[in-house]
């Protein structure tokens, strides 16, 4: 691919994109949330495993359920969000990969490798929600990334141990899937905008061999 994003696309996904912690009250439509996970869905991940899982929280009932698990200082702009998206990964992604990586068998490399298969799980499903934060912004979203959270709690609430239940677990059945991050989505208020904090340059994190 010869073609390069011009300055506008740039300026969109890095130089002014943002982290927002104060929202606008304008709703995000499902269709933009399908849209999301059907741009970022392309990312690469090893053996196109893919093993990010999401949960959308849109509604007041779903973020109460949330709220006990937020750090104090994550719990206004959480709730104030339009959208909160749960970014975990799927301990038995390998379960899919006949289908995702038909051409050799790429399950067998994991199911008898716990370590392996959660390594890969946990490092895929970070890119992928790098993938999210971009396709959000090139939607014309903003994210509000937030690592600030009790993760077993999220956990039980939102990802039981499904050998453990009487019922039908109702988001997905037959999965292992533990929470990697939470993201805030929706159109951010630049007038609550921190200013913004530097970067370290090319050659305080990089060396040329």
């Amino acid at each position: 691919m010869s073609e390069q994003l011009n300055q506008e696309g740039l300026d969109l996904l890095f130089f002014k994109a943002r982290t927002h912690n104060a929202w606008l009250d304008k709703p995000v439509s499902d269709d933009t949330l399908r849209r999301l996970y059907d741009v970022m869905k392309w990312g690469p991940t090893s053996a196109n495993c893919s093993p990010a899982r999401i949960l959308f929280l849109r509604t007041p009932e779903s973020k109460e359920r949330l709220r006990p698990a937020l750090a104090p200082g994550n719990v206004d702009k959480t709730m104030a969000a339009p959208v909160t998206a749960i970014i975990g990964y799927d301990g038995k992604f390998y379960e899919q990969l006949p289908k995702l990586f038909p051409h050799a068998d790429a399950r067998a490399w994991f199911a008898d490798t716990p370590e392996l298969a959660g390594v890969t799980a946990r490092r895929n499903s970070s890119l992928q929600g790098a993938y999210f934060m971009l396709a959000a912004r090139a939607l014309g979203l903003d994210c509000g990334p937030m690592s600030g959270f009790d993760q077993g709690k999220v956990d039980h609430e939102f990802f039981p141990d499904v050998k453990s239940l009487n019922f039908e677990y109702e988001y997905f059945p037959d999965s292992h899937i533990k929470t990697n991050f939470l993201c805030n989505l929706g159109y951010g208020d630049p007038e609550k905008l921190f200013p913004r904090s530097p970067r370290l340059d090319f050659d305080e994190a990089c060396k040329l061999l």
